[in-house]
């Protein structure tokens, strides 16, 4: 015997069966939504990693390092 299971998205019970392609969701439109809640960065899975991206510089930055020590050598930073 099956028992319902509440559907993740909208809370509606549903059969948690082979028979239901977007399992354990009621339907594929709760399935894209539950999707498109991770892809917008709804959900995050927790990381024990500390990683400290406040020491390293953006892309923008080092560009602009990069022109200054370039500047000041004369140096093609392309040829090294």
């Amino acid at each position: 015997m099956t028992r319902p299971v509440k559907c993740p998205t909208c809370g509606k019970p549903t059969l948690f069966t082979t028979e239901n392609p977007s399992r354990p969701f009621c339907s594929e439109r709760c399935k894209l939504i539950d999707l498109g809640d991770w892809a917008d960065g709804k959900y995050a899975i927790p990381s024990k990693a500390n990683v400290d991206t406040a020491s390293e510089p953006d892309s923008e930055e080092f560009d602009q390092t990069q022109t200054r020590k370039t500047a000041a050598t004369g140096e093609n930073p392309k040829t090294h």
